[in-house]
Parts: structure tokens; sequence; C-alpha cells
């Protein structure tokens, strides 16, 4: 248990046997009135976004995750097989859990596992990876007041905008949160 004065990013919380993971959260104390906490949540296996407000100082039931950092290995048909650091244990994780992260997922990249009660609940990207351009047209400077982008495909096939002057076999960086171009590498 936890109240919601201790609330942070991340944190899952076991709201009447669902898990939902803390998006973001703001304490909120208005001028008249108890104060009171404003959440962003997001349940676990759905991914579903929802908002919900707690009166501040309020119990709430916390769910144990384990966070293992686990090396991606290799596609076996349409599971990802990730291997335990410590352990060395292989498993395999299907494409729901794994989600939009198999868009930026390369051979031997670390990730990290979160798991309840042995069951894999996501799995977690570093925020910017390392890709190399496999193909992008070439680009045309033309009359523009701004910096044009143009689409590139990166070694793991995701679709990035980069900007014009990037080139097929150039390393750029990637938010992988929301797939944006970042910089050169």
């Amino acid at each position: 248990m936890a109240s919601t004065n201790d609330l942070k990013n991340g944190l899952v919380l076991n709201l009447e046997g669902q898990l939902w993971q803390v998006q973001e959260f703001q304490h909120v104390k208005p001028g008249k009135g108890p104060a009171f906490v404003r959440t962003t949540l997001k349940q676990i296996p759905s991914g579903k976004i929802v908002d919900k407000t707690f009166n501040a100082g309020t119990k709430v039931d916390t769910a144990n995750v384990d966070r293992r950092t686990m090396t991606y290995l290799y596609k076996e048909g349409e599971d990802f097989v990730f291997m335990d650091s410590d352990t060395y244990d292989q498993i395999p994780l299907t494409p729901g859990v794994v989600g939009d992260a198999a868009k930026f997922l390369l051979e031997n990249s670390e990730a990290t596992v979160a798991m309840h009660e042995g069951k894999v609940l996501y799995i977690e990207l570093p925020a910017a990876v390392e890709l190399v351009v496999t193909y992008t047209e070439p680009g045309l400077q033309g009359d523009r007041s701004s910096g044009g982008t143009k689409p590139a495909t990166v070694e793991t096939g995701a679709q990035v905008l980069v900007p014009l002057f990037i080139d097929n076999g150039e390393k750029i960086k990637v938010d992988t949160r929301d797939g944006k171009y970042l910089s050169r590498a």
C-alpha cells in the first residue's frame, strides 16, 4: 500500500483487480476545498488510457513489479526471444507484449522487461536508440522557409521522418517513445 502523495511516473497500481501504470500525475491544491491528485493511468495488458482523480492522502494498492534487464536475441516465428542477463534463461514474448518497441529492437540490444507474479507485463527500451538508415530518397533542397523532412527506412524496418541531409548508410538517433528523429549518431 502507498499513499497518493507517493505516486510517481512508472509506478504500477492494482485497482479493482486490474494493473494500471501511472503515466502522469499532478498534485492540485485548489484555493478552496481539499487537495487532490489528478493522474493519467494506462491499463497494462490493453494499453487503455484513463484519467482518474484521487483525494490527497488516499491509500492505493501498488503491484510488486520486477524489472529485469534482458537482451533481445532473435525472432522465432511471431515471438521475440529475450535472455535474462543474470540467469541466462531465455523467454519468448508475444508481439502483443512487445508492442511498438518491436520497431526499434536490434539483435543483442538490451531492454527492461517488467514482470508481475511471473507474467511479463511490458518491455521498456532506452529513451533513444542508434539505427542505420537503409533506404531514403536523395534530399533536394528547394525554396523553403524551414527545413524539410523525408521518410527513411532504418535497419529494423521502421519508417522515420529525417531531415533532407540524411543519406543511406548514416547512423541516426531515434526516440523510442514516439519514433522521431533526434540527431545523427
